[in-house]
């Protein structure tokens, strides 16, 4: 009886391992599908001009569907987000980030943001392809906010690496991403493509395809050009 119930066991252990390898792809193509209703969300309104003049210089774009952000005195904020990057092929399949920080102060309140942050120039991208980029601490990598909606590109911001856009509803004023931890979900990616894939194989040198991602890259080439 034991023995039966040993060989059992073993033998469902690879139907256990491959139900979370399902669930995880499962939850990056939702990841992925959110990623694709924010790019609408924030680059089809009229009133957007300004933010897809912006989109159309970007050499990358790092998408978050949703970052909450809760704090009673201590506060913290977080949130899945895509990285996709732009060559002359046009826009690559997504690598896969968090977004986390963690702040202490006088606060209270509950926001949750549909956040863009614009990649500009090579130094922005490089600095986002590090395992783990931490916002303000990289005095060369400048990163600009602007706005709290999807219009009002400067040339202050213009001049930055990264500049995020971002569409928020809650009782926080704004959004501030400064200390806030930029970290690549290195095993997302192997489970999105089926093989171990480093952010730089999927946003510089292109390797990467899945089909589900072609609806986001359709969506950024229709707002953003190729």
């Amino acid at each position: 009886m034991i023995r039966l119930l040993a060989a059992a066991v073993l033998m469902l252990l690879p139907l256990v391992g491959c139900s979370g390898d399902v669930q995880a792809q499962t939850d990056a193509q939702t990841l992925v599908d959110r990623a694709t209703l924010t790019v609408q969300d924030m680059f089809a309104p009229a009133n957007a001009n300004q933010a897809r003049s912006v989109l159309q210089k970007a050499k990358g774009a790092l998408i978050c569907p949703q970052i909450f952000k809760a704090g009673f005195f201590f506060g913290g904020q977080g949130g899945g987000c895509v990285l996709v990057g732009r060559g002359a092929n046009g826009w690559t399949a997504p690598a896969f980030y968090d977004l986390g920080s963690a702040s202490f102060g006088l606060q209270f309140g509950v926001q949750d943001s549909e956040v863009v942050f614009i990649v500009l120039t090579e130094r922005g991208l490089n600095a986002l392809l590090e395992s783990q980029f931490k916002i303000g601490a990289d005095a060369s990598v400048a990163v600009a906010t602007v706005g709290a909606g999807v219009s009002g590109s400067t040339t202050a911001a213009l001049r930055a690496d990264i500049v995020s856009f971002a569409k928020n509803s809650g009782l926080f004023a704004g959004v501030s991403f400064e200390g806030s931890l930029i970290s690549s979900r290195g095993a997302w990616n192997a489970q999105y493509y089926g093989r171990p894939m480093a952010a730089q194989q999927i946003i510089l040198q292109n390797e990467a395809h899945n089909p589900g991602a072609a609806p986001l890259t359709e969506t950024l080439a229709r707002y953003a050009g190729g």
